[in-house]
């Protein structure tokens, strides 16, 4: 078997298709978050212009876009954009342990490309905060066409590839947005779903009938997960204020290239972070296989069958482990993968499978995102000042055993109208009571003045 050395993409190799390939191989690499602390992000193969599917949700507001194929994008905008999605991968990480207490596990390309879509219709402070939450640091017409052209490219994958199950490689990213009936949007944001990120928007009555609308959601992201993330939106989340949802869903299933035999799988200790030891089903694995260690930990890399895409596995030394994951970052994980050389070895590895779900709300505060929930100006939407993201879910799937991996991701941001019908009042002046005369152009005061008894 040969095997390709691994590097991390950035502005300073020489050779920009190297890199450019290189950096597609580490992404994949990186959809996968494990409780042993790898993540490897999901890609996209949905290039199709949404129109020519059915509208699950009934009616269908459309862009005269159509999306835009092969977009021009440079190879140091593509490398940009994933360096910054990668540095946002790792700050959602750290904050995201301050409330874990057992196994992680989420795609980061899922949420950033949802909130790309929101960023779409960002002005002001709000796209600011959200611009330096997420390090989208290209100017925004690029970063959309770079979305555009990173999904395209990550369409192309796994050609003649196998799944973990046996049936063909499936690798797939979906977006879908979802909108109030009679809700006025604004056709330059619709335009820019169109183009750059295949979604046109259907429309739901979350009037009239939000828990109808939130089944159909959930029904889109259970469908396009083949069936692994149920009930994204829970209930409560959807009501008759909302008047935009943004969707995204990532499904991946692929064998491994080299897989591990069932016959030689036993049952054997591990020791978990916390707690008493347990007995796992240990898989076994000797072969040449990308490997690196350095100081408190060792790291393999498990390639998946075509080759494409891999998972990186990084153990730290027993008891290292807090201090190593304390310290992660986008920076460490490249100099991990950049060291990696082949060498035979043996491998010993647990199967696993679990879930994890969250809102994504006082993460995203706490790194910066914060006009976004509140006083925000999404006004790119619909013209308007009212709309606000009142949430945003997130839910991930992933099960490893011998043949392969199986995961699925689907993020949601949820608009809701802030301005609301004022409530009626009632006030007799009864008691004592200040008051003041002022100029309302600049807001002088011209008197100020208090009455405790108006018979004096």
């Amino acid at each position: 078997m040969e095997w390709n050395r691994r590097h991390w993409p950035g502005p300073f190799f020489p050779e920009v298709d190297m890199v450019l390939a290189n950096f597609h191989k580490w992404l994949f690499s990186s959809i996968l978050l494990l409780s042993l602390t790898f993540l490897f992000a999901g890609c996209n193969d949905t290039v199709n212009d949404p129109r020519d599917t059915p509208n699950e949700g009934g009616e269908y507001l459309a862009s005269t876009k159509q999306r835009v194929q092969a977009p021009e994008v440079a190879s140091e905008e593509m490398v940009e954009l994933v360096d910054g999605n990668s540095a946002f991968a790792f700050d959602l990480y750290q904050e995201l342990l301050k409330d874990a207490d057992g196994n992680l596990f989420y795609s980061p390309h899922s949420i950033s490309l949802a909130l790309a879509m929101a960023f779409a219709g960002a002005e002001g402070n709000t796209e600011a905060e959200m611009a330096e939450t997420l390090h989208f640091t290209l100017e925004e017409a690029r970063l959309h066409s770079a979305f555009n052209a990173l999904d395209q490219e990550l369409a192309s994958r796994g050609e003649g590839a196998q799944g973990r199950d046996g049936e063909g490689f499936r690798l797939k990213i979906v977006n879908a947005t979802w909108g109030q009936t009679g809700y006025s949007f604004l056709m330059s944001f619709l335009d820019v779903l169109a183009e750059n990120y295949g979604a046109g928007l259907r429309l739901l009555d979350f009037r009239q009938a939000p828990e109808e609308s939130r089944v159909t959601i959930n029904d889109w992201v259970s469908e396009n997960t083949e069936g692994r993330i149920e009930d994204l939106l829970q209930p409560g989340v959807i009501s008759s204020d909302t008047r935009l949802v943004l969707t995204n869903a990532i499904y991946f299933n692929a064998a491994w290239s080299i897989q591990f035999e069932e016959d030689v799988t036993t049952q054997e200790p591990f020791q978990p972070l916390e707690g008493n030891q347990v007995t796992v089903d240990m898989m076994h694995l000797s072969d040449s296989l990308g490997y690196t260690e350095g100081d408190g930990y060792q790291a393999v890399e498990l390639l998946y069958d075509g080759e494409e895409l891999s998972m990186v596995v990084i153990v730290p030394d027993a008891g290292q482990f807090e201090a190593f994951e304390a310290g992660l970052s986008s920076e460490r994980i490249a100099g991990i993968i950049g060291s990696m050389e082949v060498a035979n070895g043996s491998l010993a590895m647990p199967r696993f499978e679990f879930v994890s779900e969250f809102s994504l709300v006082e993460t995203l505060m706490a790194l910066g995102m914060i006009d976004a929930f509140g006083n925000a100006d999404f006004s790119g939407i619909d013209g308007t000042y009212n709309l606000l993201i009142s949430d945003v879910v997130h839910k991930a799937f992933v099960a490893v055993d011998e043949a392969g991996t199986e995961a699925a991701a689907a993020t949601a941001v949820v608009f809701v109208e802030s301005a609301a019908p004022m409530d009626e009042f009632e006030l007799t002046i009864d008691r004592p009571f200040l008051f003041a005369i002022r100029d309302i152009p600049t807001g002088a005061l011209l008197f100020v003045g208090r009455v405790v008894n108006p018979a004096a």
